[in-house]
């Protein structure tokens, strides 16, 4: 009998939630005008490995680093922080991992200058099987807010049969709109409903694409997907994205070890061209050279954040070579030179391909080498190193 009340309720809860008028429903946070930069933890700590000490080192190493210079800002506490509610039904942060408690936490995060997130699910429980927020989104949302939480990623595991995600997402904004606090609103179904087509008045960013793999080329039967094959899912999805609601090709895989340095380079450059959120997800207090090279690269950095905020799409396509552009808010271009196949390659890249026309010169940079160019007429080309991209910004 009290499963049935609680399905009851829940159901009720998320009917009130859609039939809300339209004037009500529309997202206007003011939030991530720019896409969210900062640091999750699931990547490399998963549930094991997390705990109070590792996010304090994180939001440390975020400041000494210069990551918070170059514009990360979020610390973000992934699945299993949490590990039950307490009589009054108020979520419970875990006390062996958390031990000075979450409030705390975030407000060692904010001395830092920094902002707090945290994690939840749509479903009976997360994906580690820890309670989910169904049924206590407003008691949820309240309690973060009086943590002082800045971000909240809402996972879709577990969740109930026929439950309906547009739905529950509404019902989770409308709470965290409630609660009294501004907080970045991250939907997490992974692309199953096509929240591109919903979640723009919803959430701040929501998944468009299967989980990441710490690949270049991979596919996992759970869903699980290599770089190669989220470039793929987010071609097409340009139209959706804008200032304050962002595709999300999921975070970062820099630094975790599965890709080599080209690899990784071309990672970071396709999300900064998709003007994704640039969540790192490495440990980032044991960072090497290269990491922080690709991470801390404020020109690939800024083409990501630029306010115009359109994501760029793939303009040519033959074999493994790709061009990718993306519109500056100044009129230029950033491009992406991407070379998919096992051998380096020469790709070249036309004005038309871009919407230049042939006969005007325009100044080229390399981003990676911090190299001017020079003015160039109708075309450039470049050598691309295999899994590897050359990324330009094109200014007539």
């Amino acid at each position: 009998m009290r499963r049935v009340r609680y399905i009851l309720t829940v159901c009720i809860a998320i009917m009130a939630a859609v039939m809300m008028p339209a004037s009500g429903r529309a997202l206007d946070n003011g939030l991530a005008k720019t896409p969210p930069m900062g640091w999750n933890s699931w990547n490399k700590f998963g549930c094991k490995g997390l705990n109070e000490k590792v996010v304090r080192e994180t939001a440390d190493t975020m400041v000494s680093s210069g990551m918070k210079d170059a514009g990360y800002q979020f610390v973000i506490l992934d699945d299993c922080w949490q590990t039950g509610r307490d009589a009054s039904g108020n979520i419970v942060a875990d006390a062996e991992r958390f031990p000075s408690g979450i409030k705390a936490l975030a407000d060692y995060v904010h001395s830092k200058g920094l902002k707090f997130g945290i994690y939840t699910d749509a479903g009976a429980m997360t994906c580690a099987k820890r309670l989910g927020s169904i049924g206590h989104e407003y008691q949820d949302a309240k309690q973060y807010a009086n943590w002082g939480v800045d971000y909240l990623k809402e996972d879709w595991c577990n969740t109930l049969p026929g439950q309906n995600s547009e739905s529950s997402y509404t019902l989770m904004r409308n709470a965290l709109a409630d609660s009294g606090r501004a907080i970045v609103f991250s939907i997490c179904e992974w692309g199953s409903t096509k929240p591109w087509l919903w979640a723009g008045s919803i959430g701040n960013l929501w998944r468009a694409t299967g989980d990441i793999q710490d690949c270049w080329d991979c596919k996992k039967d759970w869903g699980g997907n290599g770089v190669t094959q989220i470039i793929d899912q987010m071609n097409g999805l340009e139209t959706y994205a804008g200032p304050g609601h962002w595709n999300d090709p999921d975070m970062l895989e820099v630094g975790n070890g599965g890709m080599t340095k080209e690899e990784s380079r071309a990672h970071f450059s396709m999300w900064a061209l998709f003007s994704a959120p640039l969540l790192a997800g490495n440990d980032i207090s044991n960072m090497t050279a290269d990491t922080k090279e690709i991470l801390l690269n404020k020109e690939v950095i800024a083409i990501d954040q630029d306010p115009l905020g359109r994501q760029g799409r793939r303009v040519k396509k033959t074999g493994d070579q790709e061009i990718w552009s993306k519109q500056l808010k100044d009129g230029s271009r950033a491009v992406v030179l991407l070379n998919r196949g096992p051998a380096a390659t020469k790709i070249a890249v036309s004005w038309t391909d871009i919407g230049y026309p042939d006969s005007l010169p325009a100044s080229v940079r390399n981003l990676w080498t911090a190299n001017d160019l020079g003015k160039q007429n109708g075309s450039y080309s470049a050598d691309v190193p295999s899994h590897g991209a050359v990324m330009l910004t094109i200014k007539p």
